[in-house]
């Protein structure tokens, strides 16, 4: 099942039906050994940690895909709202939390 997702409140073209409530996907991360080493190397001499950034996509995907699973589990076919924070666990690990309201929307 394909569900759509916005971050403003509404869809257009579509008429929002039922309001399911809160859906989320929290994923917590540590870079492998081979993306610590190569950030650790990028903080020395400068420059993007593209090992890193990839780190931080996997991340916002997994939370994505959380996301998604939780809103069809609650009978969703849609996500409003959707929003991505994050915060540092510890020194080496990242939790991204992907959040928004589960609705069920029909074409208008």
């Amino acid at each position: 099942m394909s569900i759509p997702c916005t971050t403003t409140f509404d869809f257009q073209g579509h008429t929002i039906v039922e309001y399911k409530g809160l859906t989320r996907g929290i994923v917590v991360r540590a870079p492998t050994i081979s993306q610590g080493i190569v950030g650790g190397l990028k903080k020395v001499i400068g420059g993007r940690i593209g090992a890193y950034r990839e780190m931080c996509e996997q991340a916002r995907s997994e939370a994505l895909d959380s996301l998604l699973q939780h809103a069809e589990e609650i009978g969703a076919n849609a996500v409003v709202g959707l929003r991505y924070e994050s915060s540092d666990v510890d020194q080496s690990a990242t939790e991204v939390l992907c959040y928004g309201t589960a609705v069920v929307i029909e074409a208008q």
